[in-house]
Parts: structure tokens; sequence; C-alpha cells
């Protein structure tokens, strides 16, 4: 079996658009989607919108627009989907959630 990568809960993650940049996201095991603030996105021109989707968060229900993003965590580089949302006010301009983190098999240790 193929060793697992170990995430704390908050990583580096490389996001790779017309311009590549580095950010902090937070390693959300009980998120079951992944987000991205919607001015980040902006800036770095990301999209197009594939789809909008129901979103159930703290705050009510939400529709939100649905990207496909390529990002790179401790050197692996995955395509994947996140939603947009208004993160300014958030520690975090990035949410990793179950979507990536069953599909690429990653571990999470507080911890770390």
């Amino acid at each position: 079996m193929a060793k697992r990568v170990v995430l704390g809960l908050v990583e580096e993650i490389a996001i790779i658009g017309n311009k590549r940049k580095a950010v902090k996201a937070r390693i959300d095991t009980g998120a079951t989607n992944s987000s991205i603030d919607s001015k980040l996105a902006k800036e770095l021109d990301l999209g197009p919108i594939i789809r909008e989707r129901r979103i159930k968060s703290a705050l009510g229900t939400t529709v939100r627009p649905i990207v496909r993003v390529m990002i790179e965590i401790k050197g692996n580089q995955m395509e994947e989907e996140f939603n947009l949302a208004e993160r300014g006010h958030m520690t975090y301009p990035m949410l990793i959630g179950q979507n990536i983190l069953k599909k690429e098999k990653f571990l999470v240790d507080p911890l770390k």
C-alpha cells in the first residue's frame, strides 16, 4: 500500500491558475466540500463556473458557484471542485474538505 500523506489542521497549498499562488488553507474533516474565497478566485482568474450547488453551513443554506481548481498539496497536484464563498472575514482563504481528503486518501493529524 502506498504511503499516505499526513496533513495538519493548516497547510500551505499552491493554487495553480494563470498565476501560481501559495496560501494557507484550513484542513477541515467536518466539511463535506472544499471552498475558496471568491475574491481570491477572481484575482487568480479561476473558472469557469461549471455549475451551482446548494451548500449548508452554520449561516444557513446558500447556492454557490462551483469551479475546478488545480492545486498542489505537499507535492501532490490535483484538479478538484471548490465552491466560491465570501471568506474575507475568515482566517484562511481556502478550506480543504472531505471531497479532497477522501479522494486523495490524506490523513489528518491535529497535532502536526
